[in-house]
């Protein structure tokens, strides 16, 4: 809960910091690296640094927890929150990591904001981010409690590499030790780390694309902007050793017996396919409907398992758009206005930002409360505070 004595102060202060945290961040990440250097070689990207992506993440997380504490005394965004602790225990970060943080980015902000910075202002805004880092430890503390083992990263072996439509491709790992396994529930990620054509390590998350539980399947898309995919696309091959963290990720099927509509577009079909998958294996008897979006039907990545999937369960569905289409799909973009939504229904949302914008928007709009509206997000989501 923020402070009677700091709520005015980031009240009055908010617009200013809000207005400026889009240049204060590039300051604090290039303090940061030039004090921690070691701090690029196995956890932030590279890729998302040079493009920015880094930075607007963490302006758009300090400016919406600080809109929120504001705007909902008392609370804390437990959604924002959730979605971040989950991408940070992915990545193995550590609690003394935030002071490392604090220490660089308040440098920056005082920098930027020395004209009208004042010790009042100093300690509100201290206050906000402690909060916030306090909020996150704990929760990070619970998901790395959670796991069946002790470690962050652990060697798993490329038991298939097997092309997924037009330049995807699925991976299979086994185990390459004994470490326990943490069974996976379905819509979940796992982060990959491998070493670059320079020797840096360097992560990225992918969705779990096939059966949960101990086993380990995702698929990757080649044409991501990132460092990773390209080495796991021409480099790794089967037989070879990665390391990949314990499962983590929110956005996970809800138990209950009401309708599932699970809504993708390109690769984001990834977590849906989990999803989906459990349900066929499972032998479900809700009510799913399936809403796929590609550019072509050869480069959709798993239309094999999730057509497959939907033909095993009995109250399943598949909705299917295409910009260039065939028999039986639609042409164009998806809209929820096309479609019947069946009464009750939780929504599960994966795909580029401005298509779940969309999908969210007109789903909020066919009446389905933003409280059944599950989505992942793999990259900044400031939309998600307005």
């Amino acid at each position: 809960m923020l402070s009677d004595k700091s709520r005015p102060v980031i009240e009055a202060t908010l617009p200013l910091v809000g207005s400026r945290i889009g240049s204060i961040t590039p300051n604090f990440y290039a303090r940061l690296f030039a004090a921690h250097p070691e701090l690029m070689d196995g956890l932030f990207s590279r890729s998302n640094q040079r493009s920015g992506n880094q930075q607007q993440a963490l302006a758009g997380s300090i400016a919406a927890f600080a809109t929120h504490l504001v705007n909902n005394p008392g609370t804390l965004p437990e959604t924002v929150l959730s979605r971040i602790a989950h991408r940070h225990a992915s990545l193995g970060i550590t609690e003394p990591q935030y002071q490392v943080v604090y220490e660089h980015l308040f440098a920056a902000i005082a920098e930027d904001l020395a004209e009208v910075i004042t010790p009042e202002i100093a300690e509100a805004w201290t206050e906000v981010y402690w909060l916030m880092a306090d909020a996150l430890i704990k929760l990070e503390k619970g998901l790395y409690a959670a796991q069946a083992n002790d470690k962050m990263w652990t060697p798993w072996r490329v038991a298939a590499k097997t092309p997924a439509g037009t330049g995807s491709m699925t991976f299979t790992l086994e185990p390459a030790d004994d470490t326990p396994v943490t069974p996976a529930l379905p819509g979940q990620y796992v982060s990959v780390k491998v070493a670059v054509a320079d020797g840096l390590r360097q992560v990225r998350q992918y969705s779990l694309s096939g059966d949960a539980g101990t086993s380990r399947t995702f698929t990757t898309k080649l044409d991501d902007g990132g460092e990773v995919s390209p080495v796991l696309h021409n480099t790794v091959q089967v037989g070879d050793v990665v390391e990949i963290s314990n499962p983590y990720g929110e956005i996970t099927l809800k138990e209950g017996d009401g309708p599932v509509v699970l809504a993708s577009a390109g690769i984001g079909c990834t977590p849906t396919a989990s999803i989906l998958r459990f349900l066929a294996e499972s032998g479900s008897d809700r009510q799913v409907l399936v809403l796929h979006a590609e550019s072509t039907l050869d480069s959709w990545a798993l239309r094999s398992q999730m057509t497959d999937d939907v033909e095993r369960l009995d109250g399943a569905e598949l909705q299917l758009w295409l910009e260039k289409p065939v028999d039986g799909a639609k042409e164009g973009f998806m809209s929820l206005r096309e479609v019947d939504l069946p009464a009750n229904a939780s929504l599960y949302l994966c795909g580029p930002l401005p298509f779940m914008k969309n999908i969210r928007n007109e789903a909020i709009n066919a009446g389905i409360p933003a409280t059944r509206i599950h989505y992942e997000v793999f990259g900044p989501d400031i939309w998600l505070a307005s």
